[in-house]
């Protein structure tokens, strides 16, 4: 996309603007669509089309969007049970006979070590144990992940332990594209990351409540305690008589 400014020379809108530009207008499209199709039976849509007549178009068979890989901001209770067959997972459509000859999840990943969130499974204790190798390149199944056994520390305010992650487990499946620079800007200090916008399916949220384990676990991430000496100086801190004194001077 090109933009033209006061002085006359057209000028490229960078890379970020562009997919804001794409993504507004997407959106902006979805709501006409969706207020199209949402309309009462009984009131016309903006379109002059109204959701009776869209459905008995449809035959009466419009069903609502799968939530498989949505993220689930409430984490409210999956509608389906944990590692469901493939005709009723939400994700295969079970008129297919062909969904119906797929394995089950349930039996490909018995073997596997157990987990209690996600889909029930240990992934990174699985690719510890050899039990799973993923190919680092579809093209070049030999090829190897670059590893890097690097610890990034989070300090989180208050008594809650803090955040620990982890690259070498996200670099064995990952490439260091996948996160930077568009997720993450690899520079200490600049990447402001609260659970408000993971719950909103923004950074770690891109993933974790999707496609790696939910933010259920809050200590899977949350993994470094606070010493003594820190949880002492934050009780004290917040001390009623430390309150009055403050009140007092």
């Amino acid at each position: 996309m090109i933009m033209k400014p006061i002085d006359g020379k057209p000028t490229a809108l960078p890379r970020h603007a562009r997919r804001t530009t794409a993504l507004a207008a997407v959106i902006a499209l979805a709501g006409f669509a969706t207020h199209a199709l949402l309309a009462a039976p009984d009131q016309p849509a903006a379109n002059g089309v109204n959701a009776a007549e869209v459905a008995q178009a449809d035959g009466g068979n419009r069903k609502a969007p799968s939530a498989a890989n949505s993220f689930n901001r409430l984490l409210k209770k999956p509608a389906s049970s944990a590692n469901a067959p493939p005709a009723e997972d939400g994700i295969h459509d079970p008129a297919n006979p062909g969904t119906h000859s797929l394995q089950w999840p349930s039996e490909a990943f018995q073997d596997l070590p157990k987990a209690v969130d996600g889909n029930r499974v240990d992934w990174v204790k699985a690719l510890n144990e050899g039990l799973i190798r993923p190919w680092y390149n579809l093209e070049d199944p030999e090829e190897e992940a670059f590893v890097l056994d690097l610890d990034i520390v989070r300090e989180v305010k208050g008594s809650m332990p803090n955040v620990v992650y982890p690259h070498e487990q996200h670099t064995q499946w990952l490439d260091c594209s996948n996160c930077h620079d568009e997720i993450f800007v690899p520079e200490k200090g600049a990447n402001q990351i609260s659970m408000a916008a993971i719950l909103l399916g923004q950074k770690c949220g891109v993933c974790h409540g999707k496609v790696a384990f939910p933010v259920s676990d809050c200590r899977r991430c949350h993994s470094q305690p606070k010493t003594p000496e820190q949880l002492k100086a934050l009780a004290e801190k917040s001390s009623w008589r430390n309150v009055g004194e403050s009140k007092s001077n």
